[in-house]
C-alpha cells in the first residue's frame, strides 16, 4: 500500500516499517481527540463499492504517551463509508480489555465493539442499556491481531484470529449501501496495520 491509496479522516496516516513488517502507521486527530465513535480512520482508495464480502487485516495497537485514562486501544475498520464520511459501519477492539490485561468483568464484556455512525455510538448504546454490540476477546496491546470481517447485506460476522466473536444480524444502514473501507482508531491509540485482504463478493 501507498501513501497516496490513503484518504485521512481526521487521521494521520503513513505507511512506514514497523516490527519487520511495510505497514501503515493510523493516529487519530487532535481535532476529535475526546469524542468517541467518529469518522477516525484511513479510508482505502478504490474501495468505494465494497457491498459484501469479506475484509481481513493485521494489526497492533500501542496506547499514546498522553492516552488519556479512558483509551483502550482501540483500533478496527469502518465499512460502507458513504462519499462524505457522514455515514458508515464500523467494528473495532478493545485490547486493554482482554483477558491478559484485565480482570475487571465490565471491561472484559466490552473487548470488542459495532456501531454505527453518525447515530448508534457506544454512547447510545450505553446509555439506553444495549449489550448485544459488544463481546470478549483474548486481545492485548503491542501484539498482532488479525481481525476480520464478513459482511453479507445486513449481517455482520467478526471474527479474532480466527474465532468469531460477534454477529450482528441486522446492521443499523441495512444492506444496500455500498462504500469504502478505512482502517479505524480512536482515543489515544497509535495503530499499525498490514497485510489488508478485501474480497468482494459482488
Amino acid at each position: 500500500m501507498k501513501k497516496e491509496d490513503l484518504i485521512e479522516s481526521y487521521v494521520h496516516a503513513e505507511v512506514m516499517e514497523f516490527d519487520g513488517f511495510e505497514c501503515v502507521r493510523v493516529v487519530k486527530h487532535k481535532d476529535k481527540l475526546y469524542m468517541y465513535d467518529e469518522n477516525t480512520y484511513a479510508r482505502i482508495a478504490g474501495t468505494e463499492n465494497f457491498h459484501n464480502g469479506t475484509i481481513e487485516v493485521k494489526v497492533l495497537s500501542k496506547l499514546l504517551p498522553d492516552a488519556p485514562d479512558l483509551a483502550r486501544g482501540f483500533i478496527g475498520l469502518a465499512f460502507r463509508i458513504n462519499a462524505d464520511d457522514s455515514a458508515f459501519e464500523s467494528w473495532y477492539i478493545r485490547p486493554t480489555n482482554g483477558p491478559r490485561m484485565t480482570d475487571n468483568p465490565v471491561r472484559l464484556s466490552h473487548g470488542t465493539q459495532y456501531f454505527s455512525y453518525p447515530n448508534y455510538t457506544f454512547e447510545y448504546f450505553r446509555n439506553h442499556g444495549i449489550t448485544k454490540y459488544d463481546s470478549k476477546a483474548d486481545i492485548a496491546l503491542d501484539e498482532w491481531i488479525t481481525i476480520k470481517a464478513v459482511i453479507e447485506d445486513e449481517k455482520g460476522t467478526f471474527y479474532v484470529n480466527d474465532q468469531p466473536v460477534l454477529t450482528v444480524d441486522e446492521m443499523i444502514h441495512g444492506k444496500g449501501e455500498r462504500g469504502a473501507v478505512g482502517l479505524f482508531v480512536d482515543i489515544g491509540t497509535e495503530g499499525y496495520f498490514r497485510d489488508l485482504k478485501i474480497t468482494y463478493k459482488d
